[in-house]
C-alpha cells in the first residue's frame, strides 16, 4: 500500500489498521495496482491473515433475512488476471450479483447480469478544472469512468473518488470521499 504521502508500507501494516473494519456480512477485498507492484501475494496473505476475504476472480454468496445477493470480486484490471466469466461461472443465472474491483476500466468486459460494479482507482482525476475537466484519468478510457455513477446500455457502475491521491499529493475540486451506497431492491 501507498500512504498520502506516497511512501509504502509493509502489507501486514494496512491489514492490521483493516482489522478493525467491522460488518456483519464480511469484509471483502480485491487487490489494487499498487498492491500487485509491491507485494500481491503478500498483501492477499496479510488480508487473510486478519479475517478479510479477498475475492480475486472469486464470488461468494451474501445473506441477510430475506435479502440475498452474490458478491463478485474482480481483479485488477492492469496488473490481475481480471477474468470476469471465472468469478461469474458459479453464479445461477437468476442470482442478483453486485461485484467490485479496482479500475473501472474492466466495467465493459462486465455483462448485463451484473446489477451493480463498484471500483475506485481514477481518484476522480485527482483535479477538476471547470470548463475544461479532469486533466488526467488513468484510464484507458479518459473521463468516461472517472468518478459517480455511470449507466451505459441498462448497466450500472460507481467510480468513488477514494480518500489518497497518486503520483502528485494533489486534488482539486474532487474532495477526498468515503462513499457510502444505499442500495434497493427492485
Amino acid at each position: 500500500m501507498v500512504s498520502q504521502a506516497g511512501s509504502s508500507f509493509p502489507p501486514q501494516e494496512s491489514a492490521a489498521h483493516l482489522a478493525r473494519l467491522s460488518a456483519p456480512l464480511g469484509v471483502f477485498t480485491v487487490l489494487g495496482n499498487h498492491d500487485w507492484w509491491h507485494d500481491g501475494p503478500g498483501t492477499m496473505a496479510a488480508f487473510q491473515q486478519v479475517g478479510i476475504q479477498v475475492l480475486e476472480d472469486f464470488a461468494v454468496p451474501i445473506q441477510s433475512g430475506t435479502c440475498q445477493f452474490w458478491l463478485a470480486g474482480f481483479s485488477d484490471f492492469m496488473e490481475g488476471a481480471h477474468d470476469v466469466p471465472l468469478a461469474l461461472s458459479q453464479i445461477p443465472e437468476d442470482a442478483t450479483i453486485l461485484a467490485f474491483t479496482h479500475n473501472p476500466d474492466i466495467f465493459p468486459e462486465t455483462p448485463s447480469r451484473v446489477a451493480l460494479t463498484v471500483a475506485g482507482h481514477t481518484h476522480g482525476g485527482q483535479v477538476y478544472i471547470p470548463l475544461i475537466g479532469r486533466p488526467v484519468v488513468p484510464s484507458r478510457y479518459g473521463e468516461r469512468f472517472a468518478i459517480g455513477h455511470i449507466i451505459e446500455d441498462g448497466r450500472h457502475l460507481f467510480v468513488t473518488p477514494g480518500i489518497g491521491t497518486s503520483i502528485l499529493p494533489v486534488r482539486f475540486l474532487v474532495p477526498p470521499e468515503v462513499s457510502v451506497l444505499l442500495l434497493h431492491s427492485t
